[in-house]
């Protein structure tokens, strides 16, 4: 065999095991319920849910929990998925800046006894939208903590 032949199995090899690594990192969009059959199960992989936030007559989000006197780094929510079923989340970083203002959440983490325990927020707001495109903001536990 040729030199380049096996210097070319060599790289396809390579990049076929960085698609394999970042394929096993990727978690797949459910709903409260799957999220849970997944945590019975004993699958610990990560999840997306899309959700609502409860708000008032004035706009404002309902139940949340934050009080950063006593840990700045624990946030708690709750957040209604698409077959309207609510679930307490806990976020272990600071409340995102535009929190009260998402009109949709996008939550990345995984369920835990009775709550979601949420790695990764992704907030839409209305205010974002420029030229019909929706723009996200992500926070993350590791960001928050730089």
């Amino acid at each position: 065999m040729k030199l380049s032949h096996i210097v070319g199995l060599v790289v396809i090899a390579v990049a076929i095991g960085i698609i394999v690594a970042t394929a096993g990192d990727a978690s797949v969009y459910v709903t409260f319920g799957k999220a849970v059959e997944m945590a019975r199960s004993g699958d610990e992989d990560m999840v997306h849910v899309v959700g609502d936030l409860r708000k008032d007559t004035k706009g404002y989000v309902l139940d949340t929990w934050y009080k950063p006197e006593v840990d700045p780094n624990h946030f708690e929510f709750i957040l209604t998925d698409d077959d309207k079923k609510a679930m307490k989340v806990i976020y272990g970083a600071p409340k995102p800046q535009d929190f009260g203002k998402a009109e949709r959440v996008v939550i990345i983490g995984n369920m835990e006894e009775n709550h979601f325990r949420c790695k990764k927020i992704l907030l839409t707001c209305p205010s974002k939208y420029q030229d019909n495109r929706l723009e996200t903001t992500e926070y993350s536990v590791e960001k928050s903590r730089i």
